[in-house]
């Protein structure tokens, strides 16, 4: 899980996208000249309207993760599925974001025998010091509610 705003606290407009395409047009603002030349990729985006925008195959390596470490296994790119919400760490999350992003990890788990619900965790706590998204607005308690409506939801139907 990610949270991403670009300019920083601000949302809509084409640079996330453009981000992730390697397209970002480096002198359009001038936050980006701070990070000019970042290569980075998600498998996915929720976008504030819950709008879903994928970048990635889910079969395919994104660069999301960076230096990283999830229960002893390194390099978090080589094995999971990379989440933006378009956010920023201390404004709350839009509601429609956590339904969004409920629906598609339970798709997810469905899809992929070997992700579970249990296993979702934040670009922070594979990257402590180094990353602190999606940052403490994030809310973990209403995500693991969602989750587990969906998991009582597909075991009565």
């Amino acid at each position: 899980m990610h949270g991403i705003s670009l300019p920083p606290n601000e949302f809509g407009g084409p640079w996330i996208e453009a981000l992730f395409l390697n397209c970002l047009p480096w002198d359009e603002h001038p936050y980006f000249k701070s990070i000019e030349g970042l290569k980075a990729s998600s498998h996915l985006l929720i976008r504030r309207d819950g709008q879903l925008v994928q970048f990635v195959s889910f079969n395919g390596r994104a660069w999301h993760a960076g230096a990283s470490n999830y229960r002893g296994r390194e390099r978090c790119n080589d094995f999971s599925i990379g989440i933006e919400l378009e956010g920023a760490d201390d404004l709350p999350y839009e509601p429609v974001q956590y339904r969004v992003l409920a629906e598609t990890i339970d798709a997810l788990c469905r899809a992929y025998p070997t992700l579970s619900h249990d296993r979702v965790t934040g670009h922070s706590d594979i990257a402590p010091g180094r990353k602190t998204d999606p940052g403490p607005a994030f809310d973990w308690a209403l995500l693991r509610r969602l989750l587990a409506e969906r998991l009582r939801g597909s075991a009565v139907s």
